[in-house]
């Protein structure tokens, strides 16, 4: 059973920093491109950052330069650094595989909210 929790979110000024993190089990951790996903009140969700298992990273645009994604196979973890933070960055947080199949569509954690005020 796949099971993802997020933790890390909070209340930042803009310009600030906050560091996410996600535990995934039962995902083929070790082998799978993991990802970084947001949703913003009234919007779709959105993936901002993946990384493979390698460590090759991508990033959306929007965040590119200023957050930074990252894993430990080891732990089975998956953090996201972000700095500079803006308040379009306000949404809610949610770790899941890339590119984002049927089965894994149905195992989304309960995120983490980040709130970016100006």
């Amino acid at each position: 059973q796949v099971l993802l929790v997020e933790s890390g979110g909070g209340l930042v000024q803009a310009g600030g920093s906050l560091r996410l993190s996600c535990a995934a089990t039962g995902i083929w951790f070790s082998v799978r491109v993991m990802g970084w996903y947001r949703q913003a009140t009234g919007k779709q969700r959105e993936l901002v950052a993946s990384i493979s298992s390698g460590g090759d990273t991508n990033y959306a645009d929007s965040v590119k330069g200023r957050f930074t994604i990252s894993r430990d196979n080891a732990k089975n973890m998956v953090y996201l650094q972000m700095n500079s933070l803006k308040p379009e960055d306000t949404a809610v947080y949610y770790c899941n595989g890339v590119p984002l199949t049927t089965t894994l569509d149905k195992y989304w954690g309960q995120g983490t909210q980040v709130t970016v005020s100006s």
